[in-house]
C-alpha cells in the first residue's frame, strides 16, 4: 500500500471556507456540523502583536489510526490502495467510540441524536480512482493544499506532522505534513504607544478604553476562540468553534 496524504500551508490559508464548501457540495452534505473538512480559526496575542490562526483539517488518515481499533462493530477501516480511513455505513451503529478515540475530531455527526451514524472525510477515493485530486485541494484559491503519496510530500515539504496547538501526533502519525505560519513582520512601521494615546484621548468622542493595558493585556474569557480545539462534545460546540455556522 502506498500511503497518500495532504500538505497544508498555514501561512497561505485565510479561512475563506472554499475547501469546506467544495467538500460539502461534492459529497452532498447538508449545512451544519457534518463538516468533513473543518476550518478552525482562533486568535492569539494582544495589541500590537495580535495574530489570527487558521487550520483546515478533514482527517489525518493516520498511519496508526486510533478510530479503527476503537470501533466495536469494525465499521472503521483503512483501505489498501490509498491508505484512506473509511467508515462502513451499514456496520456503523452510532456508538461514537471512534469520536472518543480520535484526538483530531475527524469523525463527524449530522446531529446529537442518539445512534446518529458517523461520517467522515473519504480522501475523495472516488476521485482518486479516476486519477483526480481531492475536491478540497482543487478548491483552495491560495493553493494552501497539496496532495499525493505521503513519501513524496515529505521529500518536497519536510516531515512536520503537526501545527502549534494540535494534539500530539507522534503515535497516530497522520498522513499530513504542515508548514506553519510565516514569521510575523511589520510591513508598515508605526508607533504603537502613540496609537494607544491617540485612541485613548479622542476629544469630544467617547473613550474607547481607560488604560493602555485594556488593549495590551487581554483578560481571560474575552476572546472566545483563543486556542485550537479539535474534539467536541456536541454539535453546538463544534459549530461555535468553527468560523462559519453554515459551512
Amino acid at each position: 500500500m502506498t500511503q497518500y496524504g495532504f500538505f497544508f500551508d498555514q501561512s497561505r490559508c485565510y479561512g475563506c471556507q472554499a475547501c469546506a464548501t467544495a467538500c460539502k457540495d461534492w459529497n452532498g452534505l447538508a449545512p451544519g456540523p457534518e463538516k468533513w473538512m473543518t476550518v478552525y480559526e482562533w486568535e492569539s496575542g494582544a495589541f500590537p502583536l495580535t495574530r489570527i490562526h487558521t487550520l483546515a483539517f478533514s482527517c489525518g488518515h493516520c498511519e496508526n489510526p486510533a478510530c479503527v481499533p476503537a470501533c466495536p462493530e469494525n465499521a472503521v477501516f483503512k483501505e489498501d490502495r490509498f491508505g484512506a480511513v473509511l467508515v462502513d455505513d451499514e456496520k456503523c451503529v452510532g456508538c461514537r467510540e471512534c469520536a472518543k478515540a480520535c484526538p483530531f475530531g475527524a469523525p463527524k455527526f449530522a446531529s446529537d441524536d442518539e445512534c446518529e451514524k458517523m461520517s467522515k472525510c473519504t480522501m475523495c477515493v472516488d476521485k482518486l480512482i479516476r486519477g483526480d485530486q481531492p475536491q478540497c485541494a482543487l478548491a483552495c484559491p491560495m493553493r494552501a493544499f497539496d496532495f499525493g503519496p505521503l513519501s513524496e510530500l515529505i521529500e518536497k515539504y519536510g516531515d512536520v506532522r503537526s501545527l502549534e496547538g494540535m494534539p500530539d501526533t507522534d503515535v497516530l502519525r497522520p498522513a499530513m505534513v504542515f508548514k506553519g505560519l510565516a514569521e510575523r513582520k511589520e510591513l508598515i512601521p508605526f508607533d504603537a504607544e502613540k496609537v494607544i494615546r491617540l485612541n485613548a484621548d479622542r476629544g469630544d468622542l467617547p473613550k474607547l478604553f481607560d488604560e493602555a493595558t485594556d488593549v495590551t493585556e487581554i483578560p481571560e474569557g474575552i476572546v472566545l476562540r483563543n486556542g485550537l480545539t479539535m474534539r467536541h462534545d456536541s454539535a453546538g460546540d463544534l459549530m461555535r468553534a468553527t468560523r462559519n455556522d453554515l459551512g
